[in-house]
């Protein structure tokens, strides 16, 4: 059973992936177009095409959403995909032009091995050529081959992030599920049994609160916006654009779950979200808020237990090994 984002109808996702410069990208394929909406968070934020996803401005259908690592270089992986897709004759129509609507969001990267090896528009395409309905792989793959979290007792004591999905059906039927890619300044914490699941390594093991730590002013975290969590809510619910931006602004939520601290002026938190209207039974937006929130915080506890060391950076899995 599908259990990742992809059990949403009318979305492909592909990963391009480069361990040995440790960074990489996620493309989302609506290939029949989708609503689309977007709220950003975080204080140093790293986005392509957002405006055009707010309720006032004018495009309704977006067909593809990036995540790239990279940093502000990442930001180029759009291109290829807007090729691959302008190529297969999806977009926006403008007079004998196809224009495909294509937005992104990046997380900062470089230096876990390198800063010189960035996504880039041939990296998006190959995401695209390797995009399906398969549920989603997972872990220290696409955008999330480079991430790590809890770097507030800086980067020496970081643990590995990677990309994360999860969804949930309702009872209507209707489809909710999420994909995140978690490269936190913050610890990571599981709100299920209110443990911390990844925060600053202790020498002797285990974790400290990076909370406690910054309240303490013990923190010793890198200067700049060198985090980021980005991430996707999607639903295959009908939903007009304002309902969409709503799904996009509470997932928010399920980060704040499950990242502490969250929203940073050291993270550009951004998530966006889609609905590709497959599942026409009335909306209930409260009970799709809901799911959306949970999907969120689940994505974000997958892509910690789902992740693999890389640049000396150990994940949970080899730490409890």
């Amino acid at each position: 059973m599908n259990q990742t984002i992809t059990a949403v109808t009318g979305l492909e996702v592909g990963h391009y992936t480069d361990l040995e410069h440790a960074t990489g990208c996620t493309v989302f394929l609506c290939r029949n177009g989708a609503v689309g909406g977007v709220d950003v968070r975080g204080g140093s934020p790293g986005t392509r095409e957002t405006d055009l996803l707010r309720p006032v401005h004018r495009v309704d259908q977006v067909h593809a959403v990036v995540l790239s690592g990279g940093s502000a270089f990442g930001l180029d992986a759009a291109s290829g995909v807007m090729a691959y897709l302008e190529s297969e004759g999806i977009g926006f129509k403008v007079g004998p032009a196809i224009v495909p609507i294509v937005s992104a969001a990046i997380l900062f990267d470089l230096g876990l091995i390198t800063s010189d090896v960035r996504p880039g528009p041939e990296e998006g395409r190959s995401a695209c050529l390797a995009a399906s309905t398969a549920p989603m792989a997972e872990g220290s793959i696409g955008a999330g081959t480079g991430a790590t979290v809890a770097k507030l007792g800086g980067a020496d004591r970081a643990v590995k992030g990677g990309i994360g999905s999860s969804s949930i059906t309702l009872s209507s039927g209707q489809t909710v599920a999420a994909a995140v890619a978690v490269n936190a300044v913050g610890g990571v914490w599981d709100y299920n049994n209110g443990q911390i699941l990844a925060g600053p390594r202790r020498a002797e093991g285990g974790f400290d609160d990076p909370v406690a730590m910054l309240l303490a002013d013990q923190s010793k975290a890198p200067e700049g916006p060198v985090n980021t969590t980005i991430g996707v809510v999607a639903t295959d619910a009908q939903l007009s654009k304002e309902d969409v931006n709503y799904l996009a602004r509470l997932s928010h939520d399920g980060l704040a779950m499950s990242i502490r601290p969250c929203h940073t002026v050291r993270d550009g938190d951004t998530m966006f979200a889609l609905s590709t209207g497959h599942n026409q039974a009335p909306a209930d937006l409260t009970a799709l808020g809901a799911a959306a929130v949970e999907a969120t915080a689940q994505a974000v506890l997958r892509a910690i237990r789902q992740a693999t060391g890389l640049g000396g950076i150990p994940s949970i899995s080899e730490l409890a090994a």
